[in-house]
C-alpha cells in the first residue's frame, strides 16, 4: 500500500463547512454502526436505515459499516471488550474525566477530542468507477484538486497541498493516481480546524525472484550501538560474509530528517541484498527494551528507541525488498543474541550483533541451532548447588541493586527451570551430530540456563563485551568457578 498525506485549502468557507458537516455526519454513522452491530444487525440492515438517518448516499454509509466492522474485529483480535470502545480516544477521553485540569487547559483538550471523534471520513475507491466516485482527485493547470461528493449532485472542491519539501514528488503521485484507473481510497481528518486527506492505493509487487535458494542475508537492528548488522549465508546455512551499516543521523534530528535517512538504510540494505541475490531474513517482533540489561538508563533507552524508530525501519525494508522482488523472511526472536553471543560469535570471532544476525539468517533457512558440545558438558554438570554459588558471587560482586536483582531472579528461575527438567548431576540432553533441518528442536530455555551458567561468573557487573573469553569455555566445556 502507498499512502500520500496531504492538506487540503478549500476554495471557499462554505466548502470547508459543507465538508465539516459531512465528516460529522459520517463520524456519527459510524459510532451508530457500530453499536448496531454489536446488537447482532447485518450490514444490509443498516444500510437503507442509515442512509436516511444520517443523509448520505449509499457509498458513504457502506464505508462507515466497512470501518466499525473492522473496529469491532480487531477488538476481538486483541481480546478485549468491544463494548468499552471510544470514539475519539481513551487516553484522551481519560485525560477529560480528571478534575485537577479546568480552564484553557480541559477546553483545549476537549476540542482535540471532539476533533478526533466526529472529524473522519473514509471513502473507498472503485475500480469499475476509474478511481474513487465520492472523492475524486482531479488535475487542471495548477495542479491536483479533490472534489468532494457533499449531496445529491453538489460538490465541494479544495485544493491538495502536497507539502513543501517532497511537494513535487507527491504531486507527480497524485497524478499518475488520478490517471491509472486503479482504485484509490481517500481519508479525510480534521485535526487543529485544518483538514488532511490521506490518498491510499495498492501497490502491484513484481513476483518474488530472489529467494533463499541462493542463501539469505540476516538483519539485525540494534537501536544502541545504533547500527545494522547483517550477515550472509550459502544456500547450506554457512557464514559467507558480515558487516555493519552505522546510522548514528537516527538518534537525534528532527522527524522529517530521521524519516529521510530510515529510507537511505533501508535501501542500503536492499542493494546489498540485490547485489548478492540473496533473501533477506528480519525478527519479527519489536526492538527489546535494551534499558533493562544494565547498558545505559531506562529514560536514554526510552528516548533512543522513540527516535530510533525501529518499526518504521523494517517496515521500509519490507516495501522495498518486496518492490525488487527479493524474499522477505520473519523468524521467531527468541535467543537470537543469546545463541549468537554464545556460539557463533567465539567460533568465527565476530561480534555479538553480527553473529545474531547470522542466526537470524540460518533461521531463515529453516536451521535448528544445536548445543556445541563444550557448552552440553557444562550442562551436564551443573546442579542447583552451582547455581547457589553463583547466586553469593553476585551477592558479593555486584554494586548495582537493580542490576544486581535482575542477575538473582534470573538464577533463581534458573534454578526452578533444571527442577522443572529433572536435571540430574552426569545427566544432559545430548544433541546429533551435524546440522538438520528440523530433526533436533532448539531448545530456548537451555540456552538460557547456558547464559546464566556461563556469562554470570564472567562478566557478573556488566553486559560481556569481550567474546573472545567464550572461544576456551566452548572447546574445553569449563567455565571458571566464581571467587
Amino acid at each position: 500500500m502507498i499512502t500520500i498525506q496531504t492538506k487540503l485549502i478549500f476554495k471557499s468557507k462554505e466548502d470547508k463547512q459543507k465538508v465539516a458537516d459531512l465528516m460529522r455526519r459520517w463520524s456519527s454513522c459510524a459510532r451508530f454502526a457500530y453499536n448496531r452491530l454489536l446488537e447482532g444487525h447485518k450490514r444490509n440492515e443498516l444500510k437503507r436505515e442509515l442512509q436516511g438517518i444520517f443523509n448520505l448516499n449509499s457509498r458513504y454509509v457502506d464505508d462507515a459499516i466497512m470501518k466499525a466492522k473492522s473496529v469491532l474485529e480487531s477488538c476481538k483480535e486483541r481480546q478485549e471488550n468491544p463494548r468499552k470502545v471510544i470514539f475519539g480516544g481513551r487516553s484522551l477521553f481519560e485525560k477529560l474525566k480528571k478534575r485537577h485540569i479546568n480552564g484553557k487547559a480541559y477546553k483545549k483538550l476537549q476540542h482535540e477530542w471532539q476533533e478526533r471523534r466526529k472529524g473522519n471520513l473514509y471513502s473507498r475507491g472503485d475500480k469499475s468507477k476509474k478511481g474513487n466516485l465520492n472523492t475524486r482527485i482531479e488535475i487542471d493547470e495548477n495542479g491536483a484538486v479533490l472534489r468532494i461528493n457533499v449531496g445529491e449532485r453538489k460538490y465541494a472542491y479544495a485544493r491538495i497541498q502536497a507539502g513543501c519539501k517532497k511537494g513535487k514528488s507527491r504531486e507527480e503521485l497524485l497524478k499518475a493516481i488520478s490517471t491509472c484507473g486503479e482504485a484509490y481510497s481517500v481519508e479525510l481528518k480534521l485535526k487543529n480546524g485544518k483538514v488532511y486527506a490521506y490518498f491510499t492505493i495498492e501497490e502491484n509487487f513484481p513476483e518474488v525472484a530472489v529467494t533463499k535458494e541462493n542463501g539469505v542475508i540476516g538483519i539485525d537492528v540494534n537501536a544502541y550501538p545504533n547500527h545494522i548488522a547483517w550477515a550472509q549465508t550459502d544456500e547450506n546455512g554457512q557464514l559467507a560474509g558480515h558487516g555493519k551499516i552505522p546510522m548514528p543521523e537516527l538518534v537525534s534530528g528532527n522527524s522529517n530528517k530521521r524519516e529521510y535517512y530510515r529510507w537511505q538504510y533501508a535501501h542500503e540494505v536492499v542493494r546489498l541484498a540485490e547485489k548478492k541475490k540473496k533473501a533477506i531474513a528480519i525478527e519479527r517482533l519489536d526492538i527489546r527494551d535494551k534499558g533493562k540489561r544494565g547498558d545505559f538508563s531506562g529514560r536514554k533507552s526510552r528516548r533512543i528507541r522513540h527516535n530510533f524508530s525501529y518499526g518504521s525501519l523494517v517496515e521500509k525494508i519490507k516495501i522495498l525488498a518486496k518492490r525488487k522482488g527479493i524474499q522477505i523472511i520473519e523468524v521467531n526472536p527468541a535467543y537470537t543474541s543469546v545463541i549468537g553471543m554464545l556460539k557463533y560469535a567465539p567460533q568465527h570471532m565476530i561480534s555479538k550483533d553480527v553473529a545474531a544476525a547470522y542466526v537470524i539468517a540460518r533461521r531463515g533457512l529453516g536451521l535448528k541451532e544445536q548445543i556445541p558440545e563444550g557448552y552440553m558438558a557444562i550442562l551436564k554438570d551443573l546442579d542447583a548447588d552451582e547455581l547457589e554459588e553463583l547466586k553469593e558471587y553476585v551477592n558479593r560482586t555486584v554494586k548495582n541493586k537493580q542490576l544486581k536483582k535482575r542477575q538473582l531472579q534470573e538464577i533463581e528461575r534458573t534454578i526452578r527451570l533444571l527442577q522443572s527438567l529433572g536435571s540430574e548431576p552426569g545427566r544432559g540432553p545430548r544433541p546429533l551430530d551435524g546440522t538438520s533441518l528440523g530433526a533436533y528442536s532448539e531448545s530456548y530455555n537451555l540456552w538460557r540456563v547456558l547464559k546464566v551458567a556461563v556469562v554470570t561468573p564472567l562478566s557478573p557487573e556488566k553486559v560481556l563485551r569481550d567474546v573472545s573469553v567464550l572461544k576456551g569455555v566452548l572447546h574445553s566445556g569449563q567455565v571458571g568457578r566464581p571467587g
